[in-house]
């Protein structure tokens, strides 16, 4: 799977110029999934009106409204409740998944829940996450992230990259989430950390990192 791991959307030229080389058609002929089950899970955002913002293409953070063929939704945590054979092919046929940011924690968990973190590693598709949406493919979020407490009560996602986010480095409405934040931050993950502001987004294919930026970040090593 391509992934493509925003802090705020597909918004500027060489984010937007990343996402068109990773698909194989253009934008215009791409068929699109949104996922907006973070959302739910953080206490600023969602349920309400962000939500439906994200799903309809209204928000300020460019995903939807980016031209897609179609769009679908696909709520994590209706799938338990239906049948495997309704959602998994569509799912494997999509083009790309959008995901929104929210609270990364109780993403992982209904990505689990669900099923689809067993589907992501094998699915041609790409993915393009948002804030929390690319947070949960870290193997860790840090105490700094944790929101909504999981059964586990850890900060763990899903691990499907090796390296830790930390996004909206200084944002003007966030003013916790400064460097000085982040070096600390960086001190307690396990592993290769970026910090990133909404200008940034980090590139994945096969395994190989590409940060795409027009503005500022930090790859802290540990």
């Amino acid at each position: 799977m391509k992934l493509l791991l925003t802090s705020a959307g597909v918004n500027n030229k060489s984010i937007h110029d990343a996402l068109v080389d990773m698909l194989d058609k253009p934008i215009s002929k791409s068929n699109s999934l949104c996922i907006p089950t973070a959302l739910y899970g953080h206490p600023w955002v969602g349920p309400g009106v962000n939500a439906w913002e994200f799903i309809s293409g209204n928000s300020e953070n460019p995903m939807v409204d980016l031209g897609w063929k179609s769009v679908g939704v696909l709520e994590l945590t209706a799938l338990p409740s239906i049948d495997k054979e309704r959602w998994v092919p569509l799912v494997q046929e999509t083009d790309v998944l959008l995901v929104a940011g929210g609270d990364a924690l109780y993403l992982s968990h209904w990505m689990r829940q669900s099923g689809l973190a067993d589907l992501l590693p094998g699915l041609s598709s790409v993915y393009v996450g948002m804030s929390a949406g690319s947070m949960v493919m870290a193997p860790e979020i840090g105490e700094f992230f944790v929101g909504w407490t999981p059964p586990g009560g850890e900060d763990k996602a899903l691990g499907l990259v090796d390296f830790a986010m930390f996004p909206h480095l200084e944002h003007p409405m966030l003013p916790h989430n400064t460097m000085a934040a982040a070096e600390k931050w960086a001190e307690e993950m396990q592993g290769p950390a970026y910090a990133m502001d909404d200008q940034t987004a980090i590139k994945v294919i096969d395994g190989a990192v590409e940060v795409v930026s027009e503005g500022q970040w930090k790859l802290f090593s540990p």
